[in-house]
């Protein structure tokens, strides 16, 4: 299991304020040895935290600009602390965290609900078939699919917040109480109904991802040949078809429901923007089997994310906003 965010953030400085000097180290002017050291301490339980906190700020916030932005201020915040009084470094740094997207969730709604045509979160994409490790699994939480964040979207900001920490990322309630200034029994309550309301909001999905790559390589053979009878047959009967371009690049403002309708639209697409220079590959897009298209050598123009049930793709979610893809650090397979 990869994470974008954490990878990326990791070679650069937590914040233009505190920026690391040349030993990695951040810069601590002429103090006394005592606060070298205690930036030095500070600094350690930062980055040894970064790659997990990075992961929370992603999940709630689904945006890794976003969730930047939250890290950032989060180590401005960690480093005004005096660390030595802190006994649980990674708890009270997700509490910070926690509480800093909440306030950019209350924001992003608003935004959001002025975007031009759908609001997709931004892709995670890696190359990595190897199962994840327990370790890794217990610092970056379980998997959520694009869809799943899709619909954390439709919850309020404690609703996801409660969700996130506690079914991806096993956070107690106690905790997550102290995040939210609520009370155990209310975080309990807010996870409970977030849970419910994702349940309503998700697409009927399989877990096991033979089955899942099977369709995407399916989708991909029969894009590639235009066969529109081969993508009926890949399918849902009631697939739906969500596009994210931002108002930037072509893109439906709506969703496509229907395996008719978007076996044509997926063919008219490839008619009208797949050129010699075009490449669709495949990767793992947020933990699962999904597509990468890149429109010329090293640049990327699309990720497509895939929701399979019973062998048949029930859901896509395709980002084309360029915006949404500047952190993929990627090249042609």
């Amino acid at each position: 299991m990869t994470d974008d965010l954490s990878t990326a953030a990791a070679s650069t400085p937590a914040t233009g304020a505190a920026r690391p000097a040349p030993n990695g180290r951040p810069a601590t002017g002429t103090g006394p040895a005592t606060d070298a050291t205690d930036a030095t301490d500070a600094t350690d339980a930062f980055e040894a935290n970064r790659r997990y906190l990075g992961s929370v700020a992603y999940r709630l916030l689904g945006s890794f600009t976003d969730a930047e932005d939250a890290l950032q201020e989060a180590w401005l915040r960690w480093r005004s602390v005096d660390a030595s009084t802190v006994a649980d470094p990674r708890a009270f740094l997700t509490t910070v965290v926690t509480r800093l997207c909440y306030d950019q969730l209350g924001s992003a709604r608003a935004r959001r609900e002025a975007y031009f045509g759908e609001w997709l979160p931004e892709p995670a994409v890696s190359y990595q078939d190897a199962p994840a490790s327990p370790a890794e699994i217990a610092e970056l939480g379980e998997s959520v699919s694009l869809a799943l964040l899709a619909v954390l979207e439709q919850l309020t900001p404690a609703e996801r917040a409660a969700f996130v920490l506690h079914d991806v990322f096993a956070v107690g309630f106690e905790e997550i109480a102290g995040s939210l200034d609520r009370t155990p029994d209310a975080a309990r309550q807010l996870a409970s109904r977030a849970r419910r309301r994702v349940k309503a909001g998700s697409r009927r999905a399989t877990a096991d991802p033979a089955e899942h790559r099977q369709a995407v390589e399916a989708f991909a053979a029969a894009t590639a040949r235009g066969d529109i009878e081969s993508l009926l047959a890949v399918l849902d009967p009631e697939v739906v078809w969500h596009s994210d371009g931002g108002g930037i690049v072509t893109a439906g403002a709506r969703p496509v429901y229907g395996a008719d309708k978007v076996s044509r639209l997926v063919t008219g697409l490839v008619a009208k923007f797949l050129t010699p220079e075009s490449v669709i590959g495949f990767a793992l897009v947020n933990d699962a089997p999904g597509l990468i298209w890149y429109e010329r050598p090293g640049q990327v123009a699309g990720v497509m994310a895939f929701t399979v049930a019973d062998g048949r793709i029930t859901e896509a979610h395709v980002v084309v906003n360029p915006e949404k893809l500047t952190h993929l650090n990627v090249t042609t397979p």
